[in-house]
């Protein structure tokens, strides 16, 4: 029964923690209970998931229901957009037709479904609404979703990451060719001043690496250009 003055207050307040439902001025247990995403974020032409999820004091039997509903931005009116009982019947009529599959798994209190090719159109408020007779006193958790396009940023930091992963190695590379022929060229200097004549081995082992050298500076040319045509195609 509903209670009045301060106490009645009180009930009111407590009303979130004992999970109950006013319905014409008399409280009743919530023996199903919904939940969804508040705000759900997601991009154009990648698939999205709207989460919704339930428990019940009943067992699951065919007479269970889920219905999705769309209300959009700065409007009033609703629209189905699925509905579930023992099978799946996405809608086939309005901007989601063909657009709406199941995601869920009705024995592990699962009721959610996808969104396929979003478009910035799909943003709105979504409502999950779930029935399983006896059980049918329930909250109605609602989603916000959000679709964007991806931003030049999140482009950017590919190409910075890319950068990173091919001019840091690159540059460590130059650096230990710089240090070797600075000691490469202080011994040559060493061995002029003392009159030091290098041996055929010698003279064989400086040509390989002169080889080496110049095989590893076209590896950094190389590399720059991968960057540079991995760039033009991002853009």
């Amino acid at each position: 029964m509903q209670q009045s003055g301060a106490g009645g207050g009180r009930g009111c307040a407590l009303l979130p923690l004992l999970g109950v439902l006013l319905f014409q001025g008399v409280y009743i247990a919530l023996s199903l209970e919904i939940k969804a995403d508040a705000h759900v974020r997601g991009y154009v032409g990648e698939k999205i998931k709207l989460k919704c999820t339930f428990r019940s004091t009943s067992s699951i039997t065919d007479k269970l229901t889920i219905d999705w509903t769309y209300r959009a931005p700065s409007s009033s009116r609703t629209e189905s957009i699925f509905h579930y009982q023992s099978f799946q019947y996405p809608t086939t009529a309005g901007t989601f037709r063909d657009r709406i599959s199941w995601a869920g798994d009705v024995y592990r209190g699962d009721a959610s479904i996808s969104i396929s090719n979003p478009t910035l159109k799909d943003n709105g408020t979504f409502s999950c609404a779930v029935k399983n007779p006896p059980d049918v006193h329930h909250n109605i958790p609602v989603t916000e979703l959000t679709v964007t396009e991806r931003g030049f940023g999140i482009m950017l930091s590919s190409v910075a990451l890319l950068s990173v992963l091919v001019f840091v190695p690159s540059a460590v590379v130059v650096v230990l060719l710089l240090v070797r022929m600075g000691r490469k060229s202080a011994g040559l200097k060493k061995r002029n001043k003392s009159g030091y004549k290098k041996s055929s081995i010698e003279v064989s082992d400086d040509t390989d690496q002169e080889e080496a050298d110049d095989c590893m500076a076209r590896l950094c040319v190389r590399c720059a250009e991968c960057l540079d045509s991995d760039y033009e195609e991002t853009y």
